[in-house]
């Protein structure tokens, strides 16, 4: 039996990078896959790769900012298969690069309506589901940022720190549930983010974005007993944050 056989996984930012590759692996090892991405073209891509390999897809194409959406998603979840197995909130933008004081509001804005805010719907609009399966498992895709801010990243760097802490938060809410809660640090990858943080940077020099899914695969099996912690990809360690002294 493969290793996620009839689980529900709802994977965002689907149709390209670290999501499109998760995608596919969550359907090669037997889930049903709830894609999300704005890119209907991508979300066909990928849908045409899973059916080739015997799998099976719903395309959602969804801007994760349209909140209400979000809701929506979760009552047709609900009414189609009552539970949520798998929660892989991948979907994030980088907002460019720029001193604190030049981010024009607009865009500082957007990177917290995406990175942030649109999680914590999805954690509202799914955690009743998430409950319902017999092995919820929640993944946030966040960033060494978080940790270790750059000059020019704020925007980006504080979005993922908020996200961890609403993730650490959900983390100790489900801690006597059958939910798990892991925040995923994918390092250095070949995906259109890097390239556009790091414009004078050689691809070929990086991991390609496929390589991270194997892992999403074990983070996403009812098998995986972390919870509240970080995933270091480079590493393939779990790191638990200290609590302030």
């Amino acid at each position: 039996m493969t290793k996620l056989q009839n689980r529900i996984a709802l994977v965002t930012g689907a149709s390209r990078g670290i999501g499109y590759h998760a995608a596919l692996a969550y359907a090669r090892e037997g889930a049903h896959v709830i894609a999300i991405a704005r890119t209907v073209g991508g979300l066909e891509e990928l849908d045409d790769a899973i059916r080739k390999e015997g799998g099976s897809a719903t395309l959602v194409p969804l801007d994760l900012t349209d909140y209400d959406a979000i809701d929506r998603l979760g009552a047709e979840i609900d009414k189609r298969w009552g539970r949520l197995d798998i929660l892989l909130a991948n979907a994030g933008i980088l907002g460019g690069l720029s001193p604190i004081g030049h981010f024009e509001p607009k865009t500082f804005e957007r990177v917290f309506d995406v990175n942030v805010i649109a999680n914590w719907r999805l954690m509202r609009s799914m955690d009743p589901l998430l409950r319902a399966s017999d092995a919820g498992r929640a993944i946030f895709l966040s960033s060494g940022a978080a940790h270790a801010p750059k000059p020019f990243w704020g925007a980006y760097a504080a979005s993922k720190a908020a996200l961890e802490a609403l993730a650490r938060v959900y983390a100790g809410e489900c801690a006597k549930m059958n939910i798990r809660v892991v925040m995923v640090d994918p390092g250095a990858l070949r995906t259109s983010m890097r390239a556009q943080a790091m414009p004078g940077e050689d691809p070929e020099s990086l991991t390609h974005p496929a390589e991270i899914a194997p892992d999403l695969v074990m983070l996403a099996s009812p098998d995986m007993k972390e919870n509240g912690v970080i995933y270091k990809f480079a590493s393939k360690t779990f790191v638990r944050p200290q609590p302030p002294a």
